[in-house]
C-alpha cells in the first residue's frame, strides 16, 4: 500500500475538528514557514568526441515554500507539514536542455513545473512518525538538492531519540520524485556497471547513530531496494582537538552492497577523509577504494554516500577504482569579511577499466566561492558560484559553471 499524503493531511484536519481548540495551541504557536527564492544559472560545456549534445545551458527561477507545524498538546501530538515548489524557465533551448534544472521536453523544456508535498506526523515522547512527502538525508538515501528544486520521496519514516545519545530511524520509501520532475515514479538503482535491475516501489531502511562523546560518533545504516540490492553501511566520525583553534577531523566509511533480486550488484566501498582545521583554514585529504564486480549503487537521482562524491564525476566509483582527493577551505572572516567562504579541491582516480578495455583514468578540479549577507535588508541572501573541470582518458572533457542566488524569507 503506497502512502497517500493528501489523504493523510485531510484526515489530520478532520481530526482537529473533533479536538478542543486548546489542544492545538502548540500546533500553531510552534509552526514555522519560510519561502526560498532560488535563481539558478547552469552551463555545461561537453567537449567529448562525437557527443550528441555538446552544451547544456539553462536559467531558471525557483520558489520553495516550506511549512512545518508544531504538534498538538497531549501525550500523543499530531501535526502536518506542507512543501510547495514552483520552477519557472527563464532561458533554455532544444539543444541546451537536460541540465537538471527543468524537465526535459520532447522539443524544449516546459515554461514551468510545480510540486506539492504534504506530510502527516505523530509524536509520542521523543519519537516522531512521518507519513507522506519526505526529504531523507541518511547514508542509504541522500535526497539531492543541488539544482533548482529538491528531490522528494513518498513514504513513511520513524525517528526516535528515546535514549540519550542514540538516534534510531527506520521506514519505507515507495515513490521517488527527482529534482526536475513533477511526477512521482518507482525507484531504480544507478551505479557504474549495474545491470539486470528493475523498477521498484519498495525501499526499506533502518539505522542508528550513537554519540559516545562530543568527539566520537558511530553510525550504522541498512537499506534494501526490492529486486535490486541491499546495503550495510558503517561510519565513524571523530574530532581531535590539537591546540587553540586547531582540530583534526576523521571520517571513516565502509559500505557492503550485494544483489537482492535480478541485479548484478557486487561492491565493497572503503573511504577515509581527514580534515585539519587551523583557525580560518581547513586542509583535507581523502582516499576511496572500490572492490567487487560493480560500482557503488544508490537510488536514482540521489547524492552518493561516498567521500569522493563531488560535483561532476559520478562519484569516482567504477569497479575496482582507486581515487584520492585534496581540498582547501578558507573563511574570510579572518580578514573582516564574515559570510565569505572559498573552497577548492582536486581529485584523481585510476585502476579501473575504461571503454574498450583501456586502463581508465580521470580527474576533477572544483572551485567554489560563496557569500552570505550577514545584516541589513539583504540578510539571508546568498550568492554562490561553482566551477568544475573534469577530464578522463576516454576523451571525456567537461567544463561547468553554476551561479546560484538564493534569498530566504521567514514567514512564521
Amino acid at each position: 500500500m503506497r502512502p497517500a499524503p493528501l489523504a493523510f493531511g485531510v484526515g489530520t484536519a478532520a481530526l482537529a475538528s473533533f479536538l478542543p481548540i486548546d489542544a492545538f495551541a502548540d500546533f500553531l504557536a510552534d509552526s514555522k514557514a519560510e519561502l526560498e527564492l532560488r535563481n539558478f544559472y547552469f552551463n555545461s560545456d561537453y567537449r567529448q568526441s562525437g557527443a550528441r549534445q555538446s552544451k547544456r545551458e539553462e536559467w531558471a527561477q525557483g520558489f520553495i515554500l516550506d511549512y512545518q507545524s508544531g504538534f498538538s498538546e497531549g501525550p500523543v501530538g499530531f501535526g502536518v507539514d506542507a512543501l510547495g515548489m514552483l520552477g519557472l524557465k527563464l532561458d533554455s533551448g532544444p539543444d541546451r536542455q537536460n541540465t537538471g534544472l527543468l524537465p526535459v521536453g520532447d522539443d524544449r523544456a516546459p515554461d514551468e513545473y510545480s510540486k506539492l508535498g504534504l506530510t502527516g506526523k505523530v509524536r509520542v515522547s521523543k519519537s516522531t512518525l512521518k507519513v507522506g512527502t519526505l526529504i531523507p538525508r541518511m547514508q542509504t538515501v541522500r535526497s539531492s538538492d543541488s539544482r533548482l528544486l529538491p528531490q522528494t520521496f513518498q513514504g513513511v519514516q520513524l525517528l526516535s531519540k528515546e535514549i540519550e545519545g542514540l538516534t534510531f530511524n527506520a521506514g519505507r520509501l515507495a515513490q521517488n520524485r527527482v529534482r526536475n520532475d513533477s511526477a512521482n515514479e518507482d525507484m531504480t538503482a544507478t551505479g557504474s556497471g549495474l545491470t539486470g535491475g528493475r523498477t521498484s516501489d519498495r525501499f526499506d531502511f533502518a539505522g542508528a547513530s550513537y554519540r559516545w562523546s562530543k568527539a566520537l560518533t558511530t553510525l550504522y545504516d541498512y537499506g534494501r531496494l526490492d529486486q535490486n540490492y541491499e546495503q550495510h553501511m558503517f561510519n565513524v566520525l571523530h574530532v581531535l582537538p590539537v591546540g587553540k583553534h586547531q582540530s583534526l577531523e576523521t571520517d571513516l566509511r565502509y559500505a557492503r552492497s550485494r544483489k537482492a533480486g535480478s541485479s548484478n550488484v557486487d561492491n565493497d566501498a572503503y573511504g577515509a577523509k581527514f580534515t585539519y582545521n587551523l583557525g580560518h583554514h581547513a586542509f583535507g585529504v581523502a582516499y576511496q577504494q572500490m572492490d567487487g564486480e560493480t560500482g557503488f549503487p544508490h537510488l536514482n537521482g540521489t547524492d552518493s554516500y561516498l567521500v569522493n562524491y563531488v560535483m561532476l564525476s559520478p562519484d569516482f566509483a567504477n569497479p575496482g577504482e582507486r581515487s584520492w582527493q585534496v581540498r582547501y577551505d578558507y573563511d574570510f572572516a579572518a580578514l573582516g569579511l564574515p559570510g565569505l567562504a572559498f573552497m577548492t579541491r582536486y581529485l584523481k582516480g585510476d585502476h579501473f577499466e575504461g571503454p574498450g578495455g583501456v586502463a581508465g583514468r580521470e580527474w576533477e578540479r572544483d572551485t567554489e566561492l560563496e557569500y552570505s549577507f550577514q545584516t541589513g535588508a539583504l540578510k539571508n541572501f546568498k550568492v554562490r558560484w561553482r566551477n568544475g573541470t573534469y577530464r578522463s582518458r576516454n576523451d571525456t572533457a567537461l567544463d561547468q559553471n553554476r551561479l546560484i542566488l538564493s534569498y530566504t524569507l521567514l514567514l512564521l
